[in-house]
């Protein structure tokens, strides 16, 4: 109950940054890239296929839903991990699983207001697009 209240919570453009239906599309977007990665890191961390069923052993405390909720969160605010890891019931040490999801989006990019198409994935890009914009 406590975490879909925190999820809830972080949902709200207030401390996602986001809006809702744009969450919706970041995450539908996100979710597959993210679950291949973490199958390909679970795989070469086992040293081959699963030996277990589907389903069997140690269940994460956070899903992908919730890690991307909490890196929205944390990059928007700048919150310390005590503060997010209380916000969501959880440990301390289950935070930086967040950290997983950045690099899908680094390399996502960000989008640039009322200029479709446009993405800025580094800082080169910032300069680039500030420079043709005479800014």
């Amino acid at each position: 109950m406590k975490l879909t209240l925190a999820r809830a919570a972080c949902s709200h453009p207030a401390l996602s940054g986001v809006c809702r239906a744009h969450f919706g599309e970041l995450f539908a977007e996100l979710a597959a890239p993210w679950k291949a990665a973490r199958q390909s890191g679970l795989r070469e961390a086992r040293g081959g296929e699963r030996r277990r069923a589907a389903g069997a052993g140690r269940k994460p405390k956070l899903v992908f839903c919730d890690r991307l909720l909490l890196a929205l969160v944390h990059l928007h605010h700048q919150l310390p991990h005590e503060v997010l890891a209380e916000l969501y019931g959880v440990d301390r040490s289950t935070v930086p699983a967040i950290w997983q999801v950045w690099p899908l989006l680094a390399a996502r990019g960000f989008a640039v207001p009322d200029r479709p198409g446009v993405r800025l994935r580094t800082l080169e890009d910032v300069f680039a697009d500030a420079e043709t914009a005479g800014v």
